[in-house]
């Protein structure tokens, strides 16, 4: 015989995991301090440099 189960619960189970998942992923996100984001975001400018910087010019002249 089959297990008798409730769909209310069921469903909010579902949607609880659901936001339980989106709250975890904001923390990763927006739970970093501003000097953590600042540094980041200056290393990616630096690299980003170091990169172009790199750059074989073309016979057009452009880079």
């Amino acid at each position: 015989m089959a297990e008798i189960i409730n769909l209310k619960q069921v469903r909010k189970a579902r949607e609880r995991a659901a936001k339980d998942a989106q709250a975890a992923e904001n923390r990763v996100v927006f739970g970093r301090p501003k000097a953590a984001k600042t540094r980041e975001e200056a290393r990616k400018s630096l690299e980003s440099a170091r990169h172009e910087g790199h750059r074989l010019k073309t016979p057009d002249g452009e880079a």
